[in-house]
């Protein structure tokens, strides 16, 4: 998911009769004056948009309009009948404005403080203790066919006098006939949104997709803007800015008090922010409407033009028996701004091109240019202080079973109009080009790509499976997969088999699962399992699939175990913002390198291990969706923390060593406006009792043992020491933190742009009952090993170079030997 905008419209609801009015705002040069405020002669009010556009509802009854805009004369237009579009171009007042200073401050910045000051007795989330309220949502992709170049280009070819033969080619006429006659992609949703113990909850009460029989999940999760306008940040596309009503608001934006008007009868200021920081290239503006006597939001613009267009309105209704406003409708729009490279919004919906040809000519803008995206959203139903019960209040969106199947009549009586014919062409038109070239289809079978799959009708191959190297086993070339909703939704087959072209030897597993509980996705599985394993990894059961064309860090691994047994195990998500596995195994280990594992004298060399293991993540601040097929994470938030605890069982199944693990992992990203991010990880273990060392820590590796830096070169690893050696530290407890911190892209040339990236990472650990391990000579890490590192990613078509160097008590005594480098890819696959 990646871009959007939109475009504002406000209705001025009457019990008269309306016309819908619409026009654009300039100055003497004819350039758009966004924010201006247009008046009827009836005292209702709207404002322009981003491009000074304006569509306006106003009462049959209404004579005139005034226009006005700070810096500029007002202007009055009479209104003629059947007249329907107005352009009104304002002259520049001949002296600059100046703000009155009242008591040496800023009147707007003064009526700002009030507004932050009053926060709590406005902010219905903090007033209120429940609330709740029906939502009906439109959002459309489309274009406006009167602003596309109309035109056909022809070439002519004449084979004789009398003939003429033309070759019509234009791709903006076809274009501006599609969007004549339909909108690009369109989509409806009601909603109930319930709030109480301080946590707002979605349900879906109905949702409709043109094009798809069943809703993209990742549509409805998709966060456009913030509900609450009172938030500390503001959040627009996903992207969070500092709100200008926050408490340290004042100090990064700029106000301006520009007019008084009336909002719904009640007389407000009119407040014109913007970002101080001259470097932004994206800051946060608009205009705030102010009422005056509580100091509260009463009508909200937001605004931000940079890479995208994206304007956003909150509009509110009054209560008086509450004496708070209370938001009523939203608008949002995106529409393509300042930039040179493809955007892609909505897994492709949306693609506006590049501005800049191959050879950095200023490319004409075509017909995909003009595509905005517009959302609508009307509440209705507001109700205060009611009491209801909110079920499941964890959940932050919740999806009806029957969602996707209301009939006609269910969206007739929550639409706030009659679908007009172009809209009612959309779902006709998309409904039918979505079977002809089976898009829901092909959807679901990237989806399934991203994570490693491919659909083979009833059977998902696992692509994983197929080929990949390590030094142990040479070439692993196999074949594996699961079954999927064609067989059942209720269980699952899975298995694969691999061989090894240098060891010779056949892997395999299969195995199978019941689903006991479909909301939380609770699973009983069972398998049996004969194959080798890197010695000394963490695995934390609950970890995603991690699906990589290539896995470049065990191609240098050598040192693996055997392992053959059987594991049952329950998955399940039924605590709030967790996923947990509980799981029984039973596996025989056979070390598949010179190593003895020495019990009190006895001397094994290979051995039972019977085991009970409990994982689960946390993620306290991730939202979730339940959807019909179940619950997932729709919006993922740090930090996260991950445990898991492991227990030898005694006497079990012939197990032959009494042991504990405790596993421990701890994530942080934070992502800053100007596209940096930074990224944390923190990661211990512990291991107690009797351990062999296949089944210890070796902190994840990943340097060759070679003589020259050259011949050491090989591809990074995902957050492992570059620097440290195979089989170089053995540890039975160890703590490892380590820090990213990426910088934007750098534009070198128009597809060289590679983004930098500094990585330090550190690890103390130290290794009990030394004496229990025969064979291998390793050394302990207890006087802390550091490393840092400079990655230069996606320099050209993904791959990058990185540079690391050893420091510290575990420093090298050859200052080559230090050094690391290491090539990276990045896949863009463009979602």
């Amino acid at each position: 998911m990646k871009l959007f905008c939109f475009l504002t419209l406000f209705f001025t609801l009457t019990l008269q009769a309306q016309i819908q009015i619409n026009g654009i705002v300039t100055d003497s040069n004819n350039k758009p004056l966004p924010f201006a405020t247009i008046t009827t002669s009836e005292n209702n009010n709207t404002i322009t948009d981003v491009d000074g556009k304006f569509i306006f509802k106003i009462s049959s009854s209404a004579t005139s309009l005034s226009v006005s805009y700070v810096g500029f004369q007002t202007k009055t237009i009479a209104l003629i009948n059947n007249k329907t579009f107005y352009s009104v171009a304002l002259l520049q007042q001949t002296d600059d404005l100046k703000e009155v200073i009242v008591s040496n401050e800023n009147p707007a910045l003064t009526i700002i403080k009030k507004v932050i000051a009053n926060k709590a007795t406005n902010d219905p989330q903090k007033k209120l203790n429940n609330f709740e309220y029906k939502t009906y949502n439109k959002l459309i992709v489309t274009a406006n066919p009167d602003s596309i170049d109309g035109r056909i280009d022809t070439s002519a070819a004449y084979k004789d006098l009398s003939k003429k033969v033309i070759n019509i080619d234009s791709s903006d006429y076809k274009f501006k006939e599609i969007v004549s006659k339909q909108h690009l992609f369109q989509t409806e949703k009601v909603s109930q949104y319930q709030f109480g113990d301080h946590k707002l909850k979605e349900t879906v009460l109905g949702t409709k997709i043109a094009g798809f029989k069943q809703p993209i999940y990742e549509v409805l999760a998709f966060n456009l803007q913030s509900i609450s306008i009172y938030d500390s940040k503001y959040e627009l596309f996903e992207t969070k800015y500092e709100n200008p009503i926050s408490k340290n608001a004042p100090s990064n934006y700029n106000y301006k008090l520009l007019d008084t008007v009336s909002i719904k009868g009640r007389d407000a200021y009119m407040i014109y922010f913007k970002n101080k920081s001259k470097h932004r290239t994206s800051g946060l503006e608009g205009v705030l409407y102010i009422d005056k006597e509580n100091y509260a939001v009463a009508k909200a613009v937001m605004r931000i033009k940079g890479v995208l267009d994206i304007s956003g309105i909150h509009e509110f209704e009054y209560i008086p028996k509450e004496k708070i406003w209370f938001q009523s409708y939203t608008t949002f729009k995106i529409v393509k701004g300042k930039n040179d490279d493809d955007i892609r919004i909505l897994g492709g919906t949306i693609q506006f091109d590049g501005d800049v040809e191959e050879n950095f000519e200023p490319r004409k803008k075509v017909a995909s240019d003009f595509t905005y995206l517009l959302s609508e959203s009307n509440s209705f139903d507001i109700r205060v202080n009611t009491d209801s019960p909110i079920k499941n209040p964890s959940l932050y969106i919740e999806i009806k079973d029957d969602a996707a199947k209301k009939p006609e009549s269910f969206w007739e009586a929550y639409r706030k109009e009659n679908l007009d014919l172009k809209s009612q062409k959309t779902y006709l038109l998309l409904d039918s080009l979505s079977i002809r070239n089976r898009i829901e289809k092909r959807l679901g079978i990237g989806r399934k790509i991203i994570n490693g799959f491919y659909p083979i009708g009833p059977v998902d191959l696992d692509l994983k499976k197929i080929i990949s190297y390590n030094n142990y086993e040479g070439f692993r070339i196999g074949v594996g997969g699961i079954t999927n909703d064609r067989l059942s939704k209720n269980f699952r087959l899975e298995g694969y088999t691999a061989y090894g072209t240098k060891d010779g030897v056949f892997k395999y597993s299969v195995g199978g699962g019941v689903l006991l509980d479909k909301h939380t996705n609770t699973w009983f599985n069972g398998y049996y399992t004969d194959d080798v394993r890197e010695i000394a990894s963490t695995v934390f059961s609950v970890d995603k699939r991690v699906f990589k064309i290539y896995d470049p860090r065990p191609i240098n691994i050598s040192t693996f175990y055997e392992y053959i047994g059987w594991r049952a195990n329950v998955q399940t998500k039924f605590i709030p913002k967790t996923e947990a596995v509980l799981e029984l195994s039973r596996n025989y280990i056979e070390p598949k390198f010179d190593y003895l594992f020495n019990l009190n004298g006895n001397l094994y060399s290979n051995y039972i291990m019977t085991t009970a293991m409990l994982s689960i993540v946390w993620a306290p601040f991730s939202n979730y969706m339940q959807t019909p097929t179940g619950r997932t994470e729709s919006d993922k938030k740090f930090p996260r923390f991950t445990f898991q605890y492991t227990q030898s069982l005694p006497n079990v199944f012939e197990n032959d060593f009494t042991f504990s693990k405790i596993d421990f992992k701890a994530e942080y990203e934070k992502q800053y406006l100007n596209r940096q991010k930074t990224s944390l990880l923190l990661q211990a273990g512990y291991a107690m009792g009797d351990v062999p060392i296949t089944h210890l820590y070796n902190t994840s590796p990943n340097n060759l043992t070679k003589e020259t830096v050259i011949q050491r070169i090989t591809f990074a690893g995902r957050n492992a020491f570059e620097t440290m050696y195979f089989n170089e530290f053995f540890s039975s407890q160890y703590l490892m933190f380590q820090i990213k911190h990426g910088f934007d892209r750098i534009r070198i040339m128009k597809k060289v742009r590679p983004s930098l990236v500094l990585v330090t990472r550190m690890a103390w650990g130290s290794m009990e009952n030394p004496e229990q391990h025969v064979g291998p000579e390793y050394k302990t890490l207890d006087k802390g090993y550091f490393e840092s590192g400079i990655e230069l990613n996606r320099i050209f078509k993904g791959f990058g170079l990185g540079g690391f160097y050893r420091y510290g008590p575990n420093q090298l005594l050859k200052f080559e030997n230090n050094i690391a480098v290491k090539i990276s890819y990045v896949l863009d696959l463009g979602l």
